[in-house]
């Protein structure tokens, strides 16, 4: 009968492993003692059917080796499995995993636990291996059933992976025809910016094929351009061929028509008379495109137009593959050549009128250079003219100043009447030639645009008052009338330019009197009616109506010689007489009506005169511009009203004055004048000297402001700096022969009371002089 073994020992399912441990666990013991029970044991052995087999040490460390190192796997399986799962953060079956870690550890634990299986052992490491086992078993059965359930499911991921995969792969072909059509656009900008980079049409033709057959690979590459008559085709351009031979085709041809029928690039036989520009060969010849290229072009070119064009003739070029090759024309290498194609037509198109427009520009810089080069000469020119003016002006004005107040001075003296005629003839040639200096620089200053209206409220009626009985006395002497109507609507005050519209009635009535040898002249002054103003014969002439200003019409007839109608246009240029016998007998410069038309214009008016022939008189009408008082936007100025001049001479005896001027000549004469009026005159040459002598016992200071070397203006300042009461300052005056607006603003600006312009004669100091005494300033210089 067999023992009653463990539990632990029947588990193991091995009997004869049994025995041997049993065996090997005997053998130790043997030495000590050995009991009944092994040695019936034993004999009860020898009665197995499989007889027993001694222990194999080898055996038995090679299998305690082995379970060492299955468990050691074992155990660092689940390791590297964790560090997978902790690593992939989008693994869906983690808990698949953990299960198969712990079935893993489980196994391992079985085999650790088995080491001790080979020596004696006690119940509880028989019970631990078999809890073990048992837990391996569930676990595994539990994976088994799981690995059933997730096997569908990874088989649906691999179907979606092969999804993506496709989805990717369709998507790497989009992307690889956006890249060949970014190719395509950047070769289409390559070759436009090649083909727009000249203007030359013959450059444009041969870059174009340059290009094309290094961007596509081609053999070769031809261009067919039409004949004059349209009737055929000449090849004119290929790539390889510097001057190639010309071929002609006539245009009727199929492959032709078919080529100019469609905007697209079009396949066509290799063995097309168009075609046919390779050299026969073994080798297949490569496959041919030919596509139409628009030949715009230009008819009827203007400036302000935009050209014509014709899109009814067409080149044709033709593309070859390089022979022998298995190379075929992909869609975006056909669409290349068709924008190429359009590109090469615009180009074509632009050229010539780039060309144009490059010859309009350089004709237009070469202009405004030779306008640039004119300006600057002319603005030399005019400084010149200002700088010789303004050094005449002074050099002239200063003898004249002389032979006037001499003249002026021996007319007081007692004289024979033969020489009181000299005399007056000396004088009144003087005043002439006086007259055309002022008239030389008005007309300059009126031609650079430097002259400007002085702008002031002034009586109306009183200035043709005046101006008319200027005039009379030499009205009188030719035994002629002076007639003058003021219209009851024309204002008695007016804003504008005083000096300048008394020129301009001083001229116009002074003509009208020189030209008359009998009968009168007639002057009327009036407000021009608005429907009167528009004149077809002056179209240019545009007046505004306004309640702050109004126009004014005077109209000067006279009974004179006349005028030839086709004269009247050239009596306002400058240096021409009126009439055909004024050279003879007149003593006129020619320049009054000139200087007149432009005082005209700048009061924003007209004149022109009118006469029906010779013998028949004349009339001169002009119209301008004047502000009304307390309505305008001119600025306000004090009026001062000039009433008649008192008859009586005024006595300045004991006046003390002071006189400066550089000019020996000039301080001789003006101390005369002052001298013979009944000043005590102090001259002097310098203006230290000047500042020196004045006292408060000076009541006026000539200062002559034209002085080279010498700052008039910063004597006058110093001269007021000396006396520190107004009371006692002396009243300063300027003597000038410069008349314009700047002389007259820095007088102002230093205190000046007024402003005496050379030539002086006796009359017009002993008025000046009165005028200060009595009003503190020179009424004619406010």
């Amino acid at each position: 009968m067999l023992p009653n073994f463990s539990s632990a020992e029947k588990s193991q399912g091995d009997f004869s492993n049994f025995v041997r441990k049993e065996e090997k666990s005997t053998s130790l013991l043997r030495p000590l003692t050995e009991p009944c029970c092994v040695v019936s044991y034993r004999m009860e052995l020898c009665n197995c059917i499989e007889p027993p087999w001694p222990a194999d040490e080898l055996l038995m460390k090679y299998q305690y080796i082995s379970d060492f190192f299955i468990a050691l796997a074992y155990f660092s399986i689940p390791l590297e499995l964790i560090y997978f799962v902790k690593k992939s953060a989008v693994f869906p079956y983690r808990w698949v995993l953990v299960q198969f870690g712990a079935f893993i550890v489980l196994c391992g634990a079985t085999h650790l636990i088995n080491l001790w299986t080979f020596t004696l052992h006690t119940r509880t490491v028989a019970i631990v291996m078999t809890c073990a086992k048992i837990l391996t078993a569930a676990v595994s059965c539990a994976t088994a059933l799981m690995l059933v359930h997730i096997i569908p499911d990874l088989l649906s991921v691999k179907t979606r992976e092969i999804r993506l995969k496709n989805k990717a792969a369709e998507l790497d072909r989009e992307m690889g025809l956006i890249r060949t059509q970014e190719e395509t656009g950047r070769h289409v900008r390559m070759l436009t910016h090649e083909i727009r980079s000249t203007l030359d049409r013959h450059t444009i033709l041969k870059t174009t094929l340059v290009e094309l057959g290094s961007t596509l690979g081609l053999e070769e590459c031809a261009l067919w351009m039409p004949t004059r008559t349209g009737l055929e085709l000449q090849l004119s351009y290929t790539l390889h061929h510097q001057n190639p031979v010309g071929f002609t085709v006539p245009t009727q041809l199929p492959v032709i028509s078919q080529v100019f029928n469609t905007n697209r690039a079009v396949k066509i036989s290799p063995s097309s008379p168009v075609a046919r520009l390779r050299p026969t060969g073994k080798y297949m010849p490569g496959e041919v495109v030919a596509v139409r290229v628009p030949l715009l072009h230009l008819s009827d070119f203007h400036i302000h137009d935009w050209p014509e064009l014709s899109t009814k003739r067409y080149a044709l070029m033709v593309l070859m593959l390089p022979s022998d090759s298995a190379r075929q024309w992909h869609v975006h290498e056909l669409e290349l050549v068709e924008v190429v194609a359009d590109q090469v037509a615009v180009a074509l198109s632009h050229a010539a009128i780039l060309e144009e427009s490059m010859k309009a520009r350089d004709l237009l810089m070469e202009q405004n250079v030779a306008l640039d080069h004119a300006r600057r000469e002319a603005e030399t020119a005019v400084r010149a003219r200002n700088d010789f003016l303004a050094v005449m002006n002074h050099e002239m004005r200063t003898p004249m100043h002389a032979i006037i107040a001499l003249s002026s001075l021996l007319l007081e003296t007692d004289l024979s009447p033969e020489q009181r005629l000299m005399v007056e003839t000396i004088l009144k040639s003087s005043n002439l030639l006086a007259t055309l200096i002022n008239d030389v620089l008005d007309l300059s200053r009126l031609e650079d645009g430097s002259l400007q209206l002085e702008t002031g409220t002034f009586s109306l009626h009183a200035l043709f008052r005046e101006a008319l009985n200027l005039i009379r006395p030499i009205a009188s002497v030719k035994k002629l009338y002076i007639t003058m109507s003021l219209s009851p609507d024309l204002p008695q005050y007016a804003i504008g330019d005083e000096k300048r519209l008394m020129q301009i009635i001083l001229n116009v009535v002074g003509n009208a009197v020189k030209f008359s040898k009998e009968g009168g002249v007639s002057v009327s002054a009036f407000v021009a009616n608005p429907d009167s103003l528009r004149d077809p014969q002056t179209p240019d002439f545009f007046p505004i109506p306004s309640d702050n200003h109004f126009y004014m019409r005077v109209e000067v007839k006279d009974t004179g010689s006349g005028i030839n109608p086709q004269d009247i246009p050239k009596l306002f240029m400058k240096f021409v007489h009126s009439q055909p016998h004024a050279t003879k007998n007149s003593d006129g410069s020619g320049l009054g009506l000139a200087i007149c038309k432009r005082f005209v214009n700048l009061m924003e008016g007209q004149i022109c005169i009118e006469s029906e022939g010779l013998g028949k008189g004349s009339t001169a009408i002009f119209i301008v511009k004047l502000g009304i008082p307390g309505r305008s936007n001119e600025p306000k100025l004090s009026f001062v009203h000039k009433g008649t001049k008192n008859q009586v001479k005024p006595n300045f005896s004991g006046l003390k004055v002071v006189l400066l001027d550089d000019n020996s000549v000039g301080r001789m004469v003006t101390k005369g004048l002052l001298v013979h009026i009944g000043c005590d005159v102090l001259a002097v040459s310098s203006g230290d000297e000047c500042i020196r002598v004045v006292t408060h016992e000076h009541k006026v200071v000539f200062l002559d402001v034209s002085m080279p070397g010498v700052d008039s203006f910063e004597v006058a300042l110093k001269i007021q700096e000396k006396f520190s009461k107004r009371v006692d300052r002396p009243l300063l005056v300027a003597l000038t022969g410069n008349n314009d607006r700047m002389t007259k603003e820095n007088c102002r600006r230093v205190g000046m009371k007024g402003v005496i312009l050379k030539p002086v004669s006796l009359d017009k100091m002993r008025t000046a002089l009165s005028d200060i005494l009595e009003h503190g300033y020179l009424v004619e210089s406010q």
